[in-house]
């Protein structure tokens, strides 16, 4: 299945730092002026809409666990747990090389067929 939106891995870091920030920025400064120590429902929605763009730009990383496993501790939920997971998955992921997707190469060998 092709990717319905190409990106670079520098924009897709970018992208999900930006939406961990704001996430995490949502949930430590403004859901606690609207509903204080109550189970608010939208704090759970933004962390499963938030998990699945995580999942969809970074890839399946064990680093995203403990920001879902963190909101069921009181008190633990005021770590920023986004920001260091996506951190966390960009150190990890820098320095490893960036490979060739097999349709890529399918594509360029049947576009430049060998000389005989």
């Amino acid at each position: 299945m092709r990717d319905p939106f190409p990106m670079s891995r520098r924009l897709r870091v970018r992208i999900a730092m930006g939406l961990a920030i704001l996430a995490d920025a949502l949930q430590l400064v403004f859901f606690p002026m609207f509903v204080e120590g109550a189970p608010f429902p939208l704090d759970d929605a933004l962390d499963a809409v938030v998990g699945g763009a995580m999942i969809y730009l970074l890839g399946m990383h064990w680093e995203f666990l403990p920001s879902f496993l963190g909101k069921l501790v009181p008190g633990v939920d005021l770590v920023p747990f986004w920001t260091l997971a996506v951190a966390n998955v960009y150190r990890k992921t820098r320095n490893e090389p960036i490979t060739i997707d097999a349709t890529t190469e399918r594509h360029a060998a049947s576009t430049n067929p060998p000389r005989s």
